[in-house]
């Protein structure tokens, strides 16, 4: 698998990988370290930093950024996200954070989300997903308060490409029951040369099996909305309810410009019902789910 594309590209171009950790006990945090490419040749680097406390936003020259086609690790300015865990030495306006995570072994999906997708030039916004889930040891200190990650779960995806989707939803959730189980779902407006179609990709690991739902699979969005959405394909059913939101504003790109402001639900209340058949396999309720829901209307900052 190849982790980091961005090496001798030109703009417009963004790369980014989102990182997701939480406690047995529900804290949460994320990071999303990114590389942007403006249409003008402009070349910088970001970090965003989100809690269930706040959100932050701190911007890196390009070459404070270092990454590794073949390898998963990531340097910006000294701190590093990598397949072994993290290290972070991070002070700005409002931040302080410090500490170390290991990881556990990655769950990566059987072959690419993307599917034949991943191989079609001209694609606005491409996705992958790095580990479904993996355990953390360690601890973090956010602004003074000490939290510890030990025997909680990871997650890690990327995007890469020119600008995020003009309309999307993307959800995310791990829990554990008898076994480790995680799913993520991105629902998406696709421009495609002439065409526009509505794409989504999903995957979900539940009882040691992973099932995925994607348009290259026949799956069809049969409604999508900021209250969730409902995933046909042949015997299989998936049901989002965002139940209750607490969003956080974070950067979005454009045209290889992070001058978008998107909001995304880090500790989302959200209900999830997965059907084969007339079997519901599992109804599944969480308050740690991720959630964000971007409408055209909202997409004023866009030029293209």
């Amino acid at each position: 698998m190849k982790y980091y594309h961005g090496a001798g590209r030109r703009g417009p171009y963004f790369e980014g990988w989102y990182f997701k950790h939480q406690t047995p006990d529900g804290a949460l945090l994320a990071l999303i370290p990114a590389l942007h490419i403006g249409a003008d040749g402009t070349r910088t680097a970001s970090l965003q930093v989100v809690s269930d406390t706040g959100a932050w936003w701190l911007p890196y020259s390009a070459e404070a950024l270092q990454a590794a086609e073949g390898l998963f690790q990531i340097w910006l300015d000294g701190n590093l996200m990598s397949r072994r865990g993290l290290w972070l030495d991070l002070e700005a306006k409002g931040l302080s954070l410090r500490g170390d995570l290991r990881y556990g072994p990655f769950t990566p999906l059987k072959s690419d989300i993307m599917g034949p997708f991943r191989l079609t030039p001209g694609m606005e916004c491409r996705h992958g997903v790095v580990s479904m889930g993996h355990r953390l040891e360690g601890a973090l200190t956010l602004n003074g308060r000490s939290i510890d990650f030990t025997g909680g779960t990871g997650y890690i995806e990327t995007d890469r490409g020119r600008s995020f989707p003009r309309r999307y939803l993307w959800t995310q959730c791990a829990w554990k029951e008898e076994r480790s189980s995680s799913l993520m779902l991105s629902v998406a407006d696709i421009p495609l040369g002439p065409l526009n179609f509505t794409g989504c990709i999903c995957a979900v690991l539940y009882g040691g099996r992973e099932y995925r739902l994607a348009t290259y699979l026949g799956a069809r969005a049969v409604r999508w909305s900021g209250g969730g959405a409902l995933i046909a394909q042949g015997k299989y059913r998936l049901a989002v309810e965002l139940l209750e939101e607490r969003s956080r504003p974070l950067k979005a790109p454009v045209l290889g410009d992070m001058s978008c402001t998107i909001h995304e639900s880090l500790s989302a209340v959200v209900r999830y019902r997965f059907w084969e058949g007339d079997r519901l396999l599992f109804d599944h309720t969480d308050s740690r789910s991720s959630f964000e829901y971007a409408a055209e209307r909202s997409h004023s900052c866009r030029t293209d």
